[in-house]
């Protein structure tokens, strides 16, 4: 039911052609325009047209890959379902609506037919034409409301129903979408957990080395500094030497 209501918007929206592209796109993604080409027998530009239409209200969102070897594009399409549905769903409640108002119009007013020229007027118009109808002649007859009345009831009880199956579809695909997201949330801070863990490791590993190399150092300048000193001494003590012996 859905898929035929879908491909009803898709036909408003792109023309009749646009129903089997949106039905071939269907529980697919990233499909080759060449092969929905093939598939429902169209030219290239042909489904090219009609997908940008629908891409126009969301419907559809494409990627693009170039051919190394010919250097053109070719794109690749995916309907985005969870759009497609809200745009149904907006479609039903406005044709509820209508239907509500029309119901609303018959409980308070009388309505006139000719039953010549199968037509219907408001009792404000078939005052105007002296209750007479212009096209035939005929006298214009009280329309039966009741029966109008129990088809605009039965056809908003259809789409109510069609309504609601619509939302209760929309909201499994954005459960689906909310778990997804979360999903890839939890696998994110994995991934950034694992590197912080080996950022950790590697700068653990590193710290002894630093630890050593500034021991050596320390080591280092103090070796020198008591080499220093000792050259001191010595130098100190040749020179008293030379002193005794002059």
């Amino acid at each position: 039911m859905q898929t035929k209501l879908l491909s009803e918007i898709a036909s408003e929206i792109a023309g009749k052609q646009a129903s089997s592209i949106l039905e071939l796109l269907m529980g697919r993604k990233d499909v080759n325009e060449f092969l929905i080409a093939k598939k429902v027998g169209l030219t290239i530009n042909q489904v090219r047209n009609i997908l940008y239409k629908l891409a126009n209200f969301n419907l559809v969102t494409f990627i693009r890959k170039k051919d190394k070897k010919k250097g053109w594009y070719t794109y690749f399409w995916t309907l985005d379902i969870e759009r497609a549905f809200e745009l149904l769903e907006r479609k039903l409640k406005k044709e509820i609506e209508t239907l509500k108002n029309q119901l609303r119009s018959r409980r308070t007013k009388r309505f006139y037919v000719c039953r010549t020229c199968k037509t219907e007027i408001s009792e404000e118009t078939a005052l105007l034409h002296s209750f007479t109808c212009p096209e035939c002649g005929e006298v214009y007859e009280l329309a039966d409301y009741k029966k109008v009345e129990r088809e605009l009831e039965r056809a908003i009880a259809r789409l109510e129903r069609q309504r609601k199956g619509v939302l209760e579809e929309l909201e499994k695909i954005r459960e689906a979408k909310e778990k997804k997201r979360l999903r890839e949330e939890r696998e994110r801070e994995r991934k950034e957990a694992r590197q912080r863990k080996l950022r950790r490791i590697k700068k653990a590993k590193k710290e002894p080395r630093k630890k050593l190399k500034k021991e050596k150092k320390v080591k280092e300048k103090a070796k020198k500094k008591s080499i220093k000193k000792i050259r001191k001494i010595v130098k100190k003590v040749v020179k008293k030497t030379t002193r005794r012996k002059k």
